[in-house]
């Protein structure tokens, strides 16, 4: 396992990006869950970002491509508006240890 960071260093609504093992991934917490997706999108396999931390449209209800403008379920994934509508963000295991630490199951696969 490698613990990425605390739960509470991701604000509620919010999003993270991280470099892991795994490559960059990003992490958005939306009514206390945790959803950890590979910084990847579909369409084109570029980051999605707008800048640093910054995953989600300006309702902070999507996760957003940034270069093309492709919207995502935080939920599960999915795109529903954009060039790969239908396809899905790749979801990224993790568990939460007794001290709320974000642990990735380094060795697991998605």
């Amino acid at each position: 396992m490698y613990t990425l960071c605390t739960l509470d260093e991701i604000e509620e609504g919010d999003s993270k990006g991280f470099s892991s093992p795994l490559g960059p991934i990003f992490a958005v917490k939306k009514k206390q869950k945790l959803y950890l997706y590979a910084n990847n999108c579909p369409h084109m396999g570029i980051t999605l970002e707008w800048e640093a931390d910054r995953f989600l449209d300006s309702s902070k209800q999507l996760i957003q491509c940034a270069t093309h403008g492709a919207q995502f379920l935080i939920e599960n994934g999915s795109c529903i508006y954009g060039p790969c509508k239908g396809q899905k963000l790749r979801p990224i295991p993790y568990e939460l240890d007794a001290n709320n630490n974000v642990c990735l199951l380094v060795n697991a696969t998605a």
